[in-house]
């Protein structure tokens, strides 16, 4: 299967467009609710997804987002009947009068159909099957694919691990480099939705220079998340050298609300603007994403110790208001913060509270070198002189 031909199915968009009703409905106007709520029961209508419209209206949690259209979900209903007993017809001729090839392209057929109206578990089933009758390697690893957009898009981890781990297996058998380029997509997606940001943001990487998965997620939306994910991991050598020098980045960051800023300020040590841009990207890009708004608490803390660490690196000693006023925050706003992140074990610091000053802990490298040379000489000595003794 070409990049060209495959299709959004499920469109995880609409799933996007959900989360935004049900999480920030409240804080938006009536015209930014319309909005959502206009593309997700157009994305419905158009992929005639009467089962997945059923499911939003009888959620309890969901109630209200959108308004009941019975003769819109008669509609697809009737529709879905239609082409599901249109592919049975099909597959009962082809059975007949053609041979197993032909069976297949109709197994795949239901199951990219029972995939694109929102039916998960006879989705699942059918791909299931589709794989086991299939021949070729690729159309195995399409429909497997397939299976971890559909757990992707009703946030289903078992599916996902599940169908990921199948992928793995597939690519190893001889898949080509587009889908294994893919697959890693999937699965950075994946890992940025569990918090591990360091294999995610990886994989990303892996793939940021032949980024082919617009059936999963934007390029946009892909290198928000490339940059944001590695700007948490990465050192700030390879910050500079892999994201903010990047072609791929730079093609587009300046499309990107607040990206720019956030990432070039962290690096040129502007902290003050570094936490506005925090801010900006907290609110922008991490609370409206499904795959990382449960992060937003934890992302926004470990983004604000990277920056203290590296303001610290540089001194011996600092004060708190010269800290404060590189932060543009106020003196008890980094006290406070500095303490809990110190007391916790997160910032190698004390705090001098009579003088109103931080003092550096760093790391004596030198005399952990020696205390590892003294504790791995004992343990040789220890060990040549059981040997001596044996020997005797």
């Amino acid at each position: 299967m070409d990049e060209e031909t495959v299709q959004p199915i499920p469109n995880l968009k609409l799933q996007q467009h959900l989360f935004l009703l049900a999480h920030h409905s409240q804080h938006l106007s009536p015209s930014a609710v319309n909005a959502p709520q206009q593309a997700l029961l157009e994305g419905i209508e158009k992929d005639e997804m009467a089962p997945y419209y059923h499911l939003i209206l009888s959620d309890a949690s969901l109630k209200g987002l959108l308004k009941e259209d019975k003769s819109l979900l008669k509609r697809l209903e009737a529709k879905n009947k239609e082409e599901l007993q249109k592919l049975d017809e099909k597959q009962k001729e082809v059975e007949e009068n053609e041979g197993e090839m032909e069976i297949n392209g109709v197994l795949r057929q239901r199951a990219v159909y029972y995939a694109r109206i929102g039916d998960k578990e006879k989705a699942l089933e059918a791909h299931d099957l589709a794989v086991s009758k299939g021949a070729g390697l690729g159309s195995k690893l399409d429909l497997t694919l397939t299976k971890v957009r559909i757990g992707l898009f009703f946030g289903d981890t078992d599916v996902v691990n599940a169908s990921i781990a199948e992928a793995k297996k597939l690519v190893e058998e001889g898949g080509d480099w587009e889908r294994r380029n893919r697959l890693k997509v999937y699965e950075g997606l994946h890992l940025l939705s569990i918090r591990d940001f360091k294999a995610g943001g990886q994989l990303f990487l892996d793939a940021l220079s032949t980024f082919t998965a617009t059936e999963l997620i934007d390029y946009n939306d892909f290198i928000t998340l490339t940059v944001l994910a590695n700007a948490l991991v990465l050192k700030r050598t390879d910050l500079k050298k892999k994201i903010i020098d990047s072609p791929e980045v730079l093609q587009v960051i300046d499309e990107i609300p607040h990206l720019r800023a956030f990432v070039t300020s962290l690096y040129a040590c502007e902290y003050g603007n570094f936490f506005r841009a925090l801010a900006d990207v907290e609110q922008t890009h991490i609370l409206t994403s499904r795959a990382l708004h449960q992060h937003a608490r934890f992302y926004v803390r470990e983004m604000r110790i990277i920056a203290y660490s590296q303001l610290l690196e540089s001194y011996q000693s600092l004060s708190i208001e010269n800290m404060a006023t590189a932060f543009g925050v106020s003196g008890d706003f980094i006290d406070s913060e500095l303490s809990r992140f110190i007391s916790s074990g997160r910032l190698p610091a004390v705090i001098d509270k009579v003088h109103g000053v931080v003092e550096t802990r760093r790391p004596d490298h030198k005399n952990a070198q020696y205390t590892k040379i003294i504790k791995e000489g004992d343990v040789l000595l220890n060990s040549l002189q059981k040997l001596s003794r044996t020997a005797l």
